[in-house]
């Protein structure tokens, strides 16, 4: 893909835009809070929150091209006064104790980025005054092939062996066993929900631009994982001006799912 990385998270947070404003309405970050995006990226996630809940966003990355990027987005929002952003990493945060009234990160657990997801949920806790919430989102599923289950279910398979982001070691460290490590962490009432977003024909421009990058963003991922004949048919389904590109089809309808994992600090 010759997009920046800027460029390739603003495609994808079109895909993810439902799901995601849906986890923030669900999460309970409270009505002019103020909290943590801790893996802000470009900034996002920190603009819908600040936007949902009216109060004051902090956001960490250890990027300064993503955070470049987030103070020109921020600005073009005129939320400036409202967000901040702060260069550094998820695994040695810069924030005092209760600092925030929320601490939020979205796809940054995975056991190449964070090995002992335990000991930064503990630190995300510590940066939380008591009683407020630390969440936790992962992208946890997609179907984007209507019609081409087996062909859907072999490319998911060939992305879960190949990507890093699923090298780990013991179940444990799955994302979907986040409730043990925010139990772990010593937080309380920890739940999860996951959310939908949908897409159906007709699908404008942007959206087919987003979901294209999507296929590609996953394909890439596959190394040698798929057939000749899978890589065949990636081609035919995936590739603008095919005779068969998948979002031509009248029909088209496709889904991914993101999961909200939550807790609260102890003490209030």
């Amino acid at each position: 893909m010759s997009k920046t990385y800027a460029e390739q998270l603003a495609l994808a947070a079109r895909a993810t835009e439902p799901a995601i404003r849906q986890a923030i309405a669900a999460a309970g970050l409270g009505k002019n809070s103020r909290g943590l995006d801790a893996g802000c990226g470009i900034g996002t996630h920190a603009i819908w929150i600040c936007e949902a809940t009216g109060g004051k966003v902090t956001g960490l990355d250890i990027n300064p091209d993503n955070l470049a990027a987030a103070g020109e987005r921020v600005e073009r929002k005129s939320l400036g006064d409202r967000i901040d952003f702060v260069e550094g990493s998820l695994l040695d945060l810069p924030f005092e104790k209760d600092a925030f009234d929320w601490a939020w990160s979205c796809d940054t657990f995975w056991p190449v980025v964070v090995a002992d997801p335990v000991a930064v949920l503990q630190d995300l806790a510590r940066v939380v005054r008591p009683g407020g919430t630390v969440a936790v989102l992962f992208w946890t599923n997609q179907l984007f092939f209507p019609g081409y289950p087996l062909f859907e279910a072999r490319w998911n398979q060939a992305f879960v062996s190949s990507t890093h982001y699923f090298k780990f070691g013991q179940p444990g460290q799955h994302h979907l066993r986040a409730l043990g490590w925010l139990r772990q962490a010593g937080l309380e009432n920890p739940g999860a929900q996951s959310f939908l977003a949908e897409f159906q024909q007709p699908l404008d421009d942007r959206m087919r631009e987003s979901l294209t990058f999507c296929f590609e963003m996953f394909h890439d991922s596959l190394e040698s994982g798929l057939s000749k004949e899978d890589q065949a048919e990636y081609q035919r389904l995936c590739t603008p001006g095919s005779k068969d590109f998948i979002l031509d089809n009248p029909d088209y309808y496709c889904n991914l799912s993101y999961t909200l994992f939550s807790a609260r600090v102890p003490g209030k």
